[in-house]
């Protein structure tokens, strides 16, 4: 850092901030090593420091890497940084704990991903955040590798032993836990992130002087890291925590030998705990829809035996309705239970719904054929049970009515999907029918499709109907706007 670079980040906090001047020392210590910050994680670097508005922050440094990648075209020292465009600088600022891969966008108008640290003075209060960079399409790599040292360790070991004595120096700004070891095993560095980790695991001293045997976290020698290089351990189960570990030689510019070994060791027993929960969430919830099918079939069941000691045909025919919606209604869930999730294949979701009309609702002697044609669109639970239903009401009218005094006939359904607006038509070659028996709203079955499309779907219902046959059109939404397609 040179003398002009530290005046400018006095003159900052000075003139934006509250920092008093043992602050601002505590940010010239991290200051100085900004640069090497740089090249060892390869990115973009800056020092951020909070603003008398909360909501912003101002860059005081900036470093680059010495390889040229930066995604930047200017320095950005001495603008400003609102929350709304870096919450993980902001957030980090306020609670003083480090954020992780959390987008971003710069001054510059890039997206990008933040990893930030807290930066603290002597009293322990947070004064300023360390600020890495990445590009927004190196996501997938860096999700997987979050630490600043976990890709050039072997670089980077002559420069950690050399700020070890730097209590604000970069090993206590990483989020990995990071240990060193000496030529012969010994312990001769820890961060604050590996000491918390070995105190959950019942360390009650400190680790220095220990022996790596003392510390290895599972079945591996000293000796087998020099030899190999670098070892890879993922997942460790030890104690209740997950750990990712890695252990790599340590080597000096004037010794081709191995100096020692780093070990690096991230926690990930919350993000396992989690991952486990929404495993165990989405297993309830597919039992959940699986009892709700059963429920609704059996609720089904009964209504088919009650019908059959009914001699009235019209009761009769309202039960099989009432019968032909619950099943209906049980696709869905049918579907929810198979897959877990609230994502649900309207094509198949049909399907299932005629196959039921044709074993409940066509008698034996009749050859009505139901064909379903289509885009695939996946939708939620309820946007389908409520397509299912207006579906299911506009086959049974179909069935009644558009092929009166014929043995055959064919009802094509066919689903469109749109980029505001997604559509279904259903198409019969019958008779056609009384137009005022759909749109009157007299009958339940009329008011169901009437109030489910326009209320539920947000779409509209339209009914073209000859001596040819009849066309019943909806369209229901598949993005924010309200459908007005005709």
């Amino acid at each position: 850092m040179t003398e002009a670079e530290k005046k400018r980040i006095e003159q900052l906090c000075r003139e934006h901030t509250a920092l008093s001047a043992e602050d601002v020392a505590s940010i010239h210590e991290v200051a100085v090593t900004l640069n090497t910050v740089a090249d060892l994680m390869n990115a973009d670097v800056f020092i951020d420091c909070k603003t008398h508005d909360k909501d912003v922050a101002i860059v005081v440094a900036q470093a680059r890497p010495s390889s040229g990648k930066t995604l930047y075209q200017h320095s950005v020292v001495g603008e400003f940084a609102q929350r709304i465009n870096e919450p993980a600088a902001l957030r980090t600022l306020d609670v003083g704990m480090p954020t992780q891969d959390m987008l971003a966008k710069t001054q510059e108008d890039r997206d990008v991903r933040q990893n930030v640290s807290p930066i603290k003075n002597g009293q322990g209060d947070v004064v300023a955040c360390l600020i890495a960079e990445t590009d927004v399409t190196k996501a997938v790599q860096t999700k997987q590798h979050i630490s600043v040292l976990s890709k050039t360790t072997e670089q980077l070991a002559e420069t950690l032993m050399s700020m070890l004595s730097r209590e604000q120096g970069i090993p206590y700004h990483v989020t990995d836990g990071i240990i060193l070891f000496n030529q012969e095993g010994l312990c001769v560095f820890t961060n604050p992130v590996a000491q918390a980790i070995y105190k959950k695991l019942g360390y009650k001293n400190l680790l220095e002087d220990l022996h790596f045997s003392d510390l290895a976290l599972e079945n591996i020698f000293f000796e087998d890291i020099l030899e190999q290089k670098q070892i890879v351990s993922p997942g460790i189960n030890v104690a209740g925590l997950v750990l990712n570990v890695k252990y790599t030689p340590m080597y000096s510019s004037s010794n081709p030998l191995p100096t020692g070994v780093v070990m690096l060791m991230s926690d990930e027993t919350a993000v396992t705990e989690k991952e486990k929960e929404l495993i165990l969430k989405s297993v309830a919830l597919q039992e959940i829809h699986h009892r709700v099918k059963n429920n609704l079939q059996t609720i089904a069941s009964l209504l088919r035996l009650q019908s059959r000691r009914i001699n009235d045909a019209t009761a009769q025919q309202a039960f099989n309705k009432s019968i032909s919606r619950v099943l209906s209604i049980a696709a869905t869930h049918e579907i929810l239970a198979q897959n877990g999730m609230d994502d649900i294949d309207l094509l198949d979701m049909v399907k299932r719904i005629l196959t039921s009309v044709t074993q409940h609702s066509l008698s034996a002697n009749r050859d009505i054929r139901i064909r379903v044609v289509g885009d695939v669109i996946k939708t939620n639970s309820d946007i389908a049970t409520s397509i299912g239903l207006v579906v299911n009401e506009i086959i049974q009218n179909c069935l009644k009515y558009a092929f009166e005094g014929r043995e055959q006939g064919l009802i094509t359904v066919e689903i469109r999907k749109g980029t505001t607006c997604s559509n279904i038509s259903i198409t019969d070659d019958g008779i056609g029918y009384d137009e005022n028996k759909i749109s009157s709203g007299n009958s339940l079955g009329s008011t169901i499709v009437q109030q489910l499309v326009t209320d539920k779907l947000g779409g509209t219902l339209h009914v073209d109907t000859s001596h040819k046959g009849t066309s019943v059109f909806f369209d229901f939404i598949t993005n924010t706007m309200h459908c007005n397609t005709h």
